[in-house]
């Protein structure tokens, strides 16, 4: 059995801190190689069968150095597969996936309609690195259905955001004939796998943003002690050293709690949607506290440390955004409380 420090220090060691952004492709065949596509996949379909803390703890290295490789929509994919008892070929297909081939799940609602004659027409939009997969889970009309890249009628369009370390894509379809054999489920078995797979997407996205709140805290520190005023180093005015503090305050209780969720059986959607928020404005917090730190060069080319203010603001809005699991959440006490 991998521990979790060993993970943890293999992770470190293929991507180190001074490295920020790593080239995507490289990255990705390195996360292949290392065997992190597989590592939720059951022993008995050739994976490594570990746990939710052990891919929380990949997730969480991987955003300390803000990487480009989309594990988590690939993960997310294989387990929508996990999850199909229709699809055809799935023992394949998992193991494709395994050995690098990028298969994403796309979770959010679809633009899409279906003509007479069953061909599928519309925008399957925010499809992360879509110009590397080989196809996308993507929920058609008649549910969760495998839409090869390559396929008649299926192109893509990439939209730029402000996320350096991320690409973005629209699936566009047009008179795109769904295979049958492809199908993961139909509509009522769709929405049981999006509902299964929902959590682990708010518990990656959270670890993504603990993991580069702390290496932005580390950063910060680090510049502080080089950075001078009035011929002494910014680290040793009080005022920083508290704000400073403050930011180690608001990241400590978060990564708590994200642990214990990693660790817990039958979290609901509810507590795993407190947990990705609770994180992504911790992250949108220390990040925006990073700037100030770094003082005029925070918001410029000279340093990177407005790279991850950048993808603290997106993660604030992936899995729904602050604003919805915030009522979801409020609502959810007050029902139990009644």
């Amino acid at each position: 059995m991998i521990e979790l420090n060993e993970l943890q220090d293999a992770v470190q060691k293929a991507f180190p801190a001074d490295k920020v952004i790593p080239e995507r492709d490289a990255s990705w065949a390195l996360a292949a190689e290392m065997g992190w596509l597989m590592i939720r996949l059951p022993e008995e379909l050739g994976g490594l069968g570990l746990g939710r803390e052990a891919s929380t703890m990949i997730h969480f290295e991987l955003g300390r150095v803000l990487s480009s490789a989309p594990l988590i929509p690939a993960q997310l994919g294989l387990h929508a597969i996990l999850e199909s008892k229709a699809l055809e070929g799935r023992e394949d297909w998992l193991e494709r996936i395994a050995g690098g081939e990028y298969v994403p799940l796309h979770m959010l609602p679809t633009n899409l309609e279906t003509g007479s004659d069953g061909a599928v027409a519309g925008t399957v939009s925010g499809v992360f690195e879509g110009d590397m997969a080989a196809a996308v889970i993507a929920y058609l009309p008649t549910g969760y259905t495998l839409v090869p890249t390559d396929a008649p009628g299926v192109s893509l369009v990439e939209r730029p955001i402000w996320d350096k370390s991320r690409r973005l894509f629209d699936l566009t379809l047009e008179n795109f004939r769904p295979d049958p054999a492809l199908s993961l489920a139909d509509a009522a078995g769709s929405r049981a796998i999006h509902d299964a797979i929902s959590p682990e997407a708010h518990l990656a996205v959270a670890a993504d943003c603990l993991g580069g709140a702390n290496a932005a805290l580390d950063a910060s520190v680090e510049y502080m002690k080089v950075r001078k005023q009035f011929d002494r180093p910014i680290a040793m005015f009080q005022a920083l050293k508290h704000r400073a503090a403050d930011c180690k305050i608001k990241i400590v209780p978060a990564e708590a709690l994200l642990w214990s969720r990693a660790a817990a059986d039958g979290t609901t959607a509810e507590q795993m949607g407190a947990l990705k928020t609770y994180a992504a404005e911790v992250y949108q917090w220390v990040t925006e506290e990073a700037i100030q730190f770094h003082g005029g060069i925070g918001l410029t080319e000279e340093h990177q440390i407005h790279l991850f203010m950048n993808r603290a603001m997106l993660n604030l809005q992936l899995c729904g955004s602050s604003d919805l699991w915030n009522e979801r959440v409020g609502r959810a006490a007050l029902a139990s409380a009644a």
